[in-house]
């Protein structure tokens, strides 16, 4: 005999899912869990950001699937396992968007003043920010959602303008010289191998010194002095 249960036969899960969804929005289910794991070992996921220029596809839904996974394993496990999630809100994937616009009404990008141009970008990356976390949330992911990162805060910008000029104070940052940069171009447009492949060939690295990473040998490249020789 088969057990008497109150579940349907039918699941229905595109009526059921957006019912849980809310259900645990309104008891405020992360809040909960952060307050429950108060003093545990903290495992954070820092969510390497997509980009805020459109609805998300299937890449989007397997990243943030296995990434809630993770964090949900951990907090089994006994972990203060916390998911913050953020967007990358600067680039070409959404300046492209804006120029796409602007050729759709015959203007030309060139002729728009660049604080015009920045401002819609960021009026179009905010717009898609909130189109995606509603995407994401669908998808069962527990997270900060009313607390995210985004690369377009003012605070984020100072320190990436702080980061780079380490670099350059440090001697790091180097600008190619004109030769370069044409032998650059046409090696891109050329061969089957990877660009990748192509940029490693044309540096010389050397290794820093626990810098962990490598950085473009200095005796081979033009220091980034903003002066007109060095263009």
């Amino acid at each position: 005999f088969l057990p008497q249960t109150d579940f349907p036969m039918r699941a229905g899960l595109p009526e059921l899912e957006p019912k849980l969804l809310k259900r645990w929005d309104e008891m405020g289910l992360y809040e909960k869990l952060r307050e429950e794991a108060k003093g545990r070992p903290k495992f954070v996921l820092h969510d390497g950001p997509p980009y805020a220029n459109g609805n998300i596809h299937i890449g989007h839904a397997l990243n943030k699937i296995l990434k809630d996974l993770v964090v949900k394993s951990q907090s089994m496990l006994g972990k203060d396992s916390n998911y913050v999630p953020g967007w990358d809100c600067h680039g070409l994937p959404i300046e492209w968007k804006i120029e796409e616009a602007y050729r759709a009404k015959g203007k030309n990008k060139d002729e728009v003043p660049v604080n015009e141009f920045r401002a819609e970008c960021r009026e179009f990356a905010a717009k898609w920010i909130d189109v995606q976390r509603e995407e994401f949330k669908r998808l069962g992911v527990i997270g900060d959602w009313k607390n995210p990162y985004t690369t377009m805060t003012f605070e984020s910008e100072a320190v990436i303008a702080s980061e780079i000029m380490k670099f350059a104070m440090n001697g790091l940052l180097y600008r190619l010289k004109a030769g370069d940069v044409e032998r650059r171009r046409k090696d891109d447009t050329g061969g089957s191998r990877d660009r990748i492949s192509r940029l490693s060939e044309r540096h010389d690295f050397r290794e820093v010194s626990g810098a962990g990473y490598a950085a473009p040998d200095p005796r081979k490249r033009t220091r980034c002095t903003g002066s007109e020789d060095a263009a």
